[in-house]
């Protein structure tokens, strides 16, 4: 049985529009799959009527970026993903924080792009104008991100490549996400019917655990204590 439960399309940083990634796990003879993308559960609907059309087992999903401060104050802040599986996407009070939570994306979007071109000055390089910053926008099919300035970046030819463009710019040159605590999106999946699950626990390079303890024990105790705040 072929199974993939994190997928990402154009609805949030993925490459492909959900018919694309339907149609490739189609092909690759899938037969459970579930749309994780970011922030974002506006191609569920889509991804669920062609899972059937298709005969595909399908499970609805989103992923969520969770900080909390471990340990409580002072404390340090951890930033961690979270997958929400088998919810209803027609919840309110889900639909709602997420409509806050996309506000909150393009905020952030902007503010990081006026301090790109404050760092642009310095570096003698042309400010990104109206018209650049409307292109990311055209590129975005819902939730927008560091991903489509960093692809953007890439087609001006500022930077070569994805990494650099994160490396030389968009890490140093972040701003917060909205505040979303662990025991909120456990309310928030679990009222709609979900479970919620820690995306990636031992990426020592990405949003994990690994910097307080690489144990998976300790890191289930950590979760389960912040998950009931």
């Amino acid at each position: 049985m072929k199974i993939d439960l994190h997928i990402h399309t154009t609805c949030s940083d993925g490459n492909l529009h959900v018919d694309e990634v339907l149609q490739e796990a189609k092909k690759r003879n899938i037969d459970l799959m579930s749309i994780t993308d970011h922030d974002s559960i506006d191609c569920q609907k889509r991804a669920m009527s062609l899972a059937r059309k298709y005969g595909i087992n399908y499970i609805t999903g989103i992923e969520l970026n969770i900080t909390f401060q471990y340990p409580p104050e002072p404390g340090k802040s951890v930033s961690l993903d979270f997958l929400g599986y088998q919810f209803d996407i027609g919840n309110r009070e889900l639909k709602s924080k997420l409509k806050l939570i996309r506000e909150r994306r393009e905020t952030r979007a902007r503010e990081i792009l006026e301090k790109l071109n404050i760092e642009f000055d310095k570096e003698n390089i042309a400010r990104f104008n109206q018209a650049d910053i409307k292109k990311i926008q055209d590129s975005v099919d819902g939730s927008f991100g560091r991903p489509h300035i960093a692809r953007y970046l890439v087609e001006k030819g500022i930077v070569s490549s994805l990494q650099e463009a994160f490396d030389r710019y968009l890490v140093r040159l972040d701003v917060p996400k909205f505040p979303l605590s662990l025991a909120e999106a456990s309310m928030l999946i679990r009222n709609a019917g979900g479970i919620l699950v820690l995306a990636h626990p031992s990426d020592r390079h990405g949003t994990s655990l690994d910097s307080i303890t690489s144990d998976l024990e300790a890191q289930t105790k950590i979760i389960e204590e912040y998950m009931m705040e």
